[in-house]
């Protein structure tokens, strides 16, 4: 997002936060409305063109989100939906694109006041790896023209007792309402939500063997001095790196493998 959406969505993040600093309020609860309203959004057009127009007032557009939900949805849910059509967006879509990423992270919001957070955030990513491990599965989980409910019925296969409640939702919503991302990206992007929550980064770590619970420590430690933030470790074991690691942050990377070195050093050779 851009401009004025980017400024919207921070909004909202910011009341939803202040929302659920409110113990009394059911934050998976939240998330679970935001996505049918997501799905409402992404069905009717002419709705989010109406409710994203900069020639009607933020107020008519409030009521309207409350003359719709009221009785489908929380009191809550309608004051976040209502406090984002109040504010100017770029484009239609951005609107469905910010209730989406704001039913995700209320999910991470559950997640967190569990105590489950960085269980989701494992899991989430280790998910990613069995998918990318399997051609089969990936595209059973990303085939358009796959029924969602045999897609949820996958999932839940998959993770069902194995992982968070929460982990399980947000795998679900994605394989079964993609809109457009890949399931790569759609995980990377929760990932990213999770890592928010705690004012941290996550870093893709790649390794040839595992590395012990010290080493995590030191590496986290010196990634957190390096970057002035706190920073989560996904780990990833693949042999071929010959030794040392590999790590991504962002579009950074900091390559200390074995292979990196003899792949510069032929590089050298043959120049």
């Amino acid at each position: 997002m851009i401009g004025a959406s980017r400024e919207a969505l921070a909004a909202g993040r910011e009341n939803l936060e202040s929302l659920t600093d409110n113990t009394s309020v059911d934050a998976a609860k939240l998330a679970e409305e935001l996505a049918a309203v997501t799905a409402l959004l992404d069905r009717e057009v002419s709705l989010r063109r109406v409710l994203t127009d900069p020639a009607r007032s933020g107020q008519d557009k409030a009521q309207l989100v409350a003359s719709l939900l009221n009785g489908q949805v929380s009191g809550e849910s309608v004051d976040l939906v209502s406090g984002l059509v109040r504010s100017r967006w770029s484009g239609p879509r951005d609107l469905v694109d910010a209730v989406e990423e704001l039913a995700a992270y209320a999910e991470v919001i559950a997640a967190d006041r569990a105590g489950a957070l960085d269980d989701v955030e494992d899991e989430l990513f280790r998910f990613g790896r069995v998918v990318a491990g399997s051609h089969e599965l990936r595209a059973a989980l990303t085939e358009p023209k796959a029924d969602a409910a045999a897609k949820a019925a996958l999932v839940r296969k998959l993770l069902g007792g194995r992982a968070n409640a929460g982990t399980v939702r947000l795998v679900t919503s994605l394989v079964t309402n993609p809109r457009g991302r890949s399931l790569e990206g759609g995980l990377e992007s929760y990932s990213k939500l999770a890592a928010s929550r705690r004012g941290r980064v996550v870093a893709l770590v790649t390794s040839a063997i595992p590395l012990s619970d010290v080493q995590k420590q030191r590496l986290a430690a010196a990634l957190a001095g390096l970057y002035g933030r706190q920073v989560h470790l996904n780990i990833d074991v693949d042999p071929a790196v010959q030794g040392g690691v590999r790590v991504q942050i962002g579009d950074e990377i900091i390559d200390g493998t074995v292979a990196s070195r003899l792949e510069g050093a032929r590089q050298g050779l043959e120049g």
